[in-house]
């Protein structure tokens, strides 16, 4: 596709805005901004394939097709209707159409969308399903219709080698975010003590061996036409791992979640540096070697009555990273200020809240 330059927005964890910039500058976009919502940058298809491919914190990378004004629907429809869609969509290939309209003279997100999806098939004739996996975005806000492309599909936390998951698990792109949150750079070694499916752990390992976010998944620009199917597969095919001597390790009592872990773990390819053990807080010693990061998701319970359990967890964690971790870090992600003060640990400002779940999470980052 030799388009000129267009926006690519990467839609970010709300509260998580900053570190997904500056990942996104270091993989070589440097004109990434943080924007409402998310990161903006200038680029190309191109840079679409290698944002969905090595961006590591982007929930989702959306190509900006458009943007334009209109007062009414049928303004809309008549806009909508001189884009280039045959440049931009295929019409063997499904689409479904998203509206969202805010602060405008067109307030039926409904009829919006319905609007742009009879102008795709009318002009490109490509037919329109609910559950098509290509998505157009319609965004209607003060009357300025922007309309985007998802060109990931399916999030891209989801990235093609977890199968077991645990209760309230964290998203592998919250996890590479917390954990740049945290200084983490691959060269040292993380521990998480209530490891559950071993998110932090996999993430750990693979930003370590320097392996692709999205190596084991398919996208939505792979429907798009002109797409240089030669140029992608150069783009994707693997390097050689970056070797490494350390160790990643995750530890839980429940010994679902170190079957789960380990096999998650394997799925990724990241066996070889990773060790999943069933052990209890009050177990807890640091491996031999140099002091890393230990970073944990503890349990915060958000029904009455839970929280007195939760506080003495927290209590005997923050006893024992003191007495036995002398010189590592610590990152506690928690929605309790409370329960992260149990551990007795002196922490950092904290970090801007972060929605997980529906839930404000914040990271609360110590040093030992």
């Amino acid at each position: 596709m030799n388009t000129p330059p267009f926006d690519i927005f990467l839609v970010a964890t709300p509260g998580l805005e900053a570190p997904l910039a500056d990942e996104a500058r270091a993989a070589g976009f440097i004109d990434a901004k943080i924007i409402d919502g998310g990161v903006t940058f200038p680029g190309s298809w191109p840079d679409v394939w290698r944002a969905n491919l090595m961006l590591r914190g982007a929930t989702r990378v959306l190509a900006r097709i458009a943007s334009f004004r209109a007062m009414h629907l049928a303004q809309l429809d008549k806009r909508a209707r001189k884009l280039p869609w045959s440049e931009l969509l295929r019409p063997d290939v499904p689409v479904h159409v998203e509206a969202s309209c805010k602060r405008s003279r067109i307030y039926h997100a409904g009829a919006a969308a319905q609007r742009v999806a009879t102008a795709i098939r009318g002009e490109l004739g490509a037919p329109i399903a609910e559950d098509a996996a290509l998505r157009i975005m319609v965004r209607i806000e003060d009357d300025l219709v922007t309309i985007s492309i998802d060109t990931s599909g399916e999030s891209l936390h989801k990235r093609g080698f977890k199968e077991g998951v645990a209760k309230a698990p964290m998203r592998e792109t919250m996890a590479a975010m917390f954990l740049a949150q945290c200084g983490y750079t691959g060269a040292e070694p993380v521990l998480d003590p209530m490891c559950g499916s071993g998110t932090f752990v996999i993430e750990a390992a693979e930003i370590a061996l320097g392996l692709q976010p999205g190596r084991s998944r398919n996208f939505a620009f792979e429907q798009l036409p002109g797409l240089n199917a030669k140029a992608w597969a150069e783009l994707r095919t693997p390097a050689a791992p970056t070797p490494t001597t350390t160790r990643f390790l995750g530890f839980d009592r429940d010994p679902g979640a170190i079957r789960m872990a380990s096999e998650n773990a394997a799925r990724a390819g990241v066996s070889n540096c990773t060790g999943f053990a069933q052990q209890s807080i009050e177990d807890l010693t640091p491996p031999e070697g140099p002091p890393g990061l230990v970073i944990v998701n503890p349990p915060y319970g958000t029904r009455v009555g839970e929280k007195g359990p939760l506080i003495g967890l927290h209590r005997t964690l923050g006893t024992v990273l003191k007495m036995r971790f002398s010189g590592w870090r610590v990152g506690i992600v928690t929605a309790d200020r409370q329960l992260a003060q149990a551990t007795g640990l002196g922490f950092d400002p904290p970090m801007p809240p972060v929605l997980h779940g529906g839930i404000r999470v914040g990271l609360y980052r110590s040093r030992l």
